[in-house]
């Protein structure tokens, strides 16, 4: 197994600055676009990483530190943030972002006392039976994903702009 806490935490911890150095700041024409119809922009990246915070990491993981397997996580709806239009600035969605997750990360240090709470397991409603390992290890990776994806919309903009160059633009192969 190639988890770590203290590595995992190395990278939940810079998310929310590398977003905020990244995206501050930039026009609207680069916070709103995105890959085509059913696709979302950066703008609505945030917002979906903002409700994960809320509603989905730490919530799950202190039912498995409470329940274990016996109380099956509430479904987490990963377009949730679709359904209201916040008139928020990129900059307030990111300052949220960056307090939850400082907050989340403190609860998170403060409730593992030892590895041993790696393998403890919930029962994930759609998964069945899940370990903190595998939670963890996914809540970095889905934190990557989403960096990924916000870098490859961006660069989609400019897909017909770039013109013969993009032979060598391996984020713009399909």
């Amino acid at each position: 197994m190639n988890f770590n806490m203290e590595e995992a935490i190395e990278v939940l911890e810079r998310t929310p600055q590398t977003l905020e150095y990244f995206l501050s700041g930039l026009s609207d024409r680069w916070l709103l676009c995105n890959e085509g119809e059913g696709t979302w922009n950066v703008s609505e990246v945030i917002e979906h990483l903002f409700e994960g915070e809320k509603n989905n990491w730490i919530p799950r993981l202190e039912i498995i530190l409470q329940e274990g397997e016996s109380k099956v996580f509430p479904p987490f709806d990963r377009y949730s943030h679709l359904n209201e239009r916040s008139e928020r600035s990129l900059e307030q969605k990111l300052l949220e972002f960056k307090t939850i997750r400082t907050q989340n990360i403190i609860k998170l240090k403060a409730l593992f006392e030892s590895e041993f709470h790696l393998e403890l397991t919930g029962s994930h409603p759609a998964f069945g039976v899940v370990k903190v390992r595998e939670m963890l290890s996914t809540w970095v990776v889905h934190d990557l994903t989403h960096i990924a994806q916000i870098v490859r919309v961006m660069a989609e903009r400019y897909r017909a702009d770039v013109g013969p160059w993009i032979e060598y633009l391996g984020i713009l192969k399909n």
